[in-house]
């Protein structure tokens, strides 16, 4: 719903690298990009809440996005104003309407595993509330189609390195792709900007979003904020986490981990995927496959193997 009055949004957008000076293994000097990394403190109604590490590129939506998936900010009619002054590093978010428990939900933190630790308030990995995600069969083949449009986008760790990236994606059509020094910022911002779409001219750019895509590990902090945006398949060049099954099983959402190629491993209890674009095998991958047996154990050969040389 909009806002009956337009907030007042900054747009305080900054470069995502800077050049530096460095010397090479042969002494040579040159110019290097690197990323950006700037620290960012939020505060929500006059109250300091965190401090993020960021590149800067989209600031706005970051602080959004993260006051969203924590469950502090409510309704977008309910935001009167969202300022970012790079000045004094900070964001200021005004509201209407505060959590009636913020107290107990700030009182409450969990240090997830995420890139420069991310943090969860209150008790939104225990969240009982959201329900499992009603969803269809989804293709093989639209997977590869997905990660070739993908291929075309990471500017920023081409030219820099050290960044994660993520993806709203609407089939295979990359809606919006996200760069950030933390995987959790990279998601948090395009949670942020489709929450803050309707205010722009470009609302219906995040409309049909139906597969993420990230760079980093399948974590329950992950899975947890794909899944409050009502999105049900997961994607990952990366590996996934105990925690992060169990609440994709419950929220069913569909992981497809390790996806490089026309590799992937699939977390897939539902049945969902849809194995219509099965690769050839090729050289090693029949020995691969008979090494290992249905559970994805080593054979009882190879086992035999593996003590007998342990034993020279």
């Amino acid at each position: 719903m909009m806002p009956s009055a337009r907030p007042a949004i900054s747009r305080a957008t900054l470069p995502t690298t800077l050049d530096i000076e460095v010397m090479d293994e042969r002494g040579e000097r040159h110019q290097q990009s690197i990323a950006a990394e700037r620290s960012l403190t939020i505060y929500l109604n006059r109250r300091e809440i965190v401090t993020l590490m960021t590149l800067g590129a989209e600031p706005e939506a970051l602080v959004a996005g993260y006051l969203r998936n924590q469950g502090l900010l409510g309704e977008l009619e309910d935001l009167e104003a969202l300022q970012v002054d790079w000045e004094v590093e900070s964001a200021s978010v005004v509201t209407r309407h505060l959590p009636e428990d913020i107290e107990q939900r700030l009182g409450k933190r969990t240090v997830t595993t995420g890139c420069g630790q991310g943090t969860v308030f209150g008790n939104l990995l225990e969240r009982q509330s959201l329900a499992a995600l009603d969803a269809g069969p989804f293709s093989q083949a639209l997977l590869y189609r997905l990660l070739e449009a993908l291929a075309a986008h990471n500017a920023t760790y081409r030219k820099a390195g050290a960044v994660h990236g993520c993806a709203l994606c609407r089939d295979d059509e990359v809606l919006a792709f996200i760069e950030d020094v933390g995987r959790h910022n990279a998601v948090d911002t395009l949670a942020g900007l489709s929450w803050l779409a309707p205010l722009s001219d470009d609302a219906s750019d995040y409309q049909g979003a139906n597969i993420f895509y990230t760079t980093g590990r399948l974590t329950s902090e992950m899975v947890l904020k794909v899944a409050q945006a009502g999105i049900s398949v997961l994607v990952s060049r990366s590996g996934v986490t105990q925690k992060g099954v169990e609440l994709a099983e419950r929220f069913g959402v569909l992981l497809i981990a390790r996806a490089k190629g026309r590799h992937f491993q699939a977390v897939d209890p539902a049945g969902r995927l849809v194995l219509d674009a099965i690769p050839p095998l090729r050289a090693g991958d029949a020995l691969k496959s008979s090494r290992h047996d249905a559970s994805g154990k080593p054979s009882s050969a190879d086992g035999a193997a593996g003590h007998d040389k342990g034993a020279q």
